[in-house]
């Protein structure tokens, strides 16, 4: 295994008052990470391949507007979000293993981190694909060291797939 993802918080960092049945108390949340990472150590992945997400931020504005469409109020904020994601780092920090911290790389720099969200809690197309960059990025510090064990596509012969990875397999 190479490595394995685990992405929470935004729902978690609900309200409690406002949207109980999807507000995790922040210790809980907490908890919950420390319990995942401690399950996947037991079955013998190491930290080193584990990495931790934070929930992005949350713009406000935008999200407002999804809840009034739905007859309620504005049910999240973005610093409860925020601290939900500095809990992730820290259990991270724990464990020694990686995080990816969205709430904080988003929001760098004062950008208008609204174009990396649909509807200012859910990741829209940008924000997937900022998402995924910044992943790759710690991914390949894992994989680099990975063996080719399939062809380049390029290597692959259209008309008769099956010879080129036979080739491998000799």
């Amino acid at each position: 295994m190479a490595a394995v993802t685990i992405f929470f918080g935004a729902n978690d960092s609900a309200l409690k008052d406002l949207n109980p049945q999807q507000h995790v108390p922040l210790e809980e949340y907490a908890d919950n990470l420390r319990n995942m990472v401690q399950y996947l150590k037991s079955v013998n992945i190491q930290q080193e391949k584990i990495v931790l997400i934070t929930p992005p931020p949350l713009h406000e504005a935008s999200w407002e507007k999804q809840c009034i469409i739905k007859g309620s109020k504005l049910n999240r904020l973005n610093s409860v979000t925020g601290t939900y994601a500095k809990a992730c780092v820290q259990v991270g920090a724990e464990y020694g293993a990686d995080v990816l911290d969205l709430w904080t790389l988003m929001q760098e720099g004062g950008s208008d981190y609204s174009v990396y969200l649909s509807d200012g809690l859910h990741l829209s197309d940008a924000g997937n694909k900022f998402a995924e960059t910044k992943l790759w990025i710690i991914l390949q510090k894992k994989l680099g060291s990975l063996p080719m064990i399939l062809p380049d596509c390029m290597d692959v012969d259209n008309n008769d797939p099956e010879s080129s990875l036979f080739k491998i397999c000799l």
